[in-house]
């Protein structure tokens, strides 16, 4: 050992100043991640991060979990991202499981949210773009893009100036769209679509089980940047005459108005219209999956985790089964 030159002893020393300095970077990186890719026979594969609604949500943990799926690029919720930046605090609870009844305010709750909803719309309208930019930075580092960006701000009640500026995050962060609920008033998709224009974000309108073909027409036909946030698991959750020929005409007919679409597994109307595990239920995962490969659509499919988590599993565990169940389809 005293011969330096000594392949072993060289291989040795080399070894170790690497195994340092790997060492050094994870003590000041945030995140423990090989960055992921989900694009599998040109298909985008993503989830939305309200699949991981189930565990702790700090926007670094988010990221994590994305990472841990093995997801490249996200539909972003807006709650973590606008904690991150500073939105104030909302002094009410407001936990509520989906199913069960909503929880009763008192008039002193009431008095609060009211105000703590006037406090956010006026950090929304004066906000810094800066913390955004770290969460870009961030995003980047872990090798996911942002495709889509869902702040609870494009409301009837939410000011321009708060539509803009959660639209100025959305590029910042770099999503190319948007998405909401469609809204019931055409005034309402007039005003969102000619912001969006404005700022060239598309707005992508999501619908549940009142989503029909004809449904999104209205808002479609204002404004360019009018687009559709389709849900493949609800268009065939409504029944009757939906079904896997109807929702794959749709795709094809409306193909170039949709920016993104939500996969998920459904069984139709008939069959109890539950949220199952993918393969077991009536959503045509391998048609869609197929026909955007073959067609070479670029909008993303995403991933929605709304199935009950198994006893002893994570939502993690589940969207990574649902990445390679799609993988299986399309590579």
């Amino acid at each position: 050992m005293k011969n330096n030159n000594n392949p072993s002893r060289r291989q040795f020393l080399a070894a170790s100043s690497m195994a340092s300095l790997g060492l050094l970077w994870a003590s000041n990186s945030s995140f423990r991640f090989a960055k992921p890719n989900s694009v599998f026979g040109g298909v985008q594969v993503g989830t939305i991060t309200y699949s991981f609604r189930s565990m702790p949500g700090d926007i670094k943990q988010i990221i994590q979990y994305c990472v841990d799926s093995g997801v490249s690029a996200i539909e972003l919720m807006g709650d973590a991202v606008e904690d991150y930046a500073g939105r104030p605090v909302n002094p009410v609870p407001m936990r509520w499981t989906p199913g069960q009844p909503r929880p009763t305010l008192t008039d002193e709750q009431k008095a609060q949210l009211a105000q703590h909803q006037k406090d956010v719309a006026a950090w929304r309208e004066s906000v810094s773009m800066d913390k955004f930019k770290e969460v870009r930075k961030m995003l980047d580092d872990a090798g996911i893009s942002v495709y889509a960006y869902k702040p609870n701000a494009f409301g009837e009640r939410n000011s321009d100036a708060e539509v803009e500026s959660a639209l100025r995050a959305a590029k910042v962060l770099g999503a190319k769209s948007v998405t909401l609920e469609l809204p019931t008033s055409s005034a309402q998709t007039q005003r969102l679509g000619a912001l969006g224009e404005k700022h060239k974000i598309y707005f992508g309108y999501h619908t549940h089980t009142q989503v029909k073909d004809t449904v999104y027409d209205e808002a479609l036909a204002q404004n360019p940047y009018n687009s559709i946030n389709l849900d493949a698991g609800h268009y065939i959750a409504v029944g009757a005459p939906h079904n896997t020929a109807s929702l794959l005409a749709f795709i094809e007919a409306k193909h170039d108005r949709i920016t993104s679409m939500h996969i998920k597994d459904r069984t139709s109307k008939e069959h109890g219209a539950g949220n199952l595990e993918w393969g077991k239920g009536d959503t045509p995962l391998k048609e869609v999956l197929t026909l955007l490969k073959t067609k070479k659509y670029k909008f993303p499919a995403t991933i929605e985790l709304e199935y009950e988590v198994p006893a002893g599993s994570t939502a993690v565990e589940e969207v990574k089964k649902c990445v390679a169940y799609a993988k299986n389809i399309l590579a």
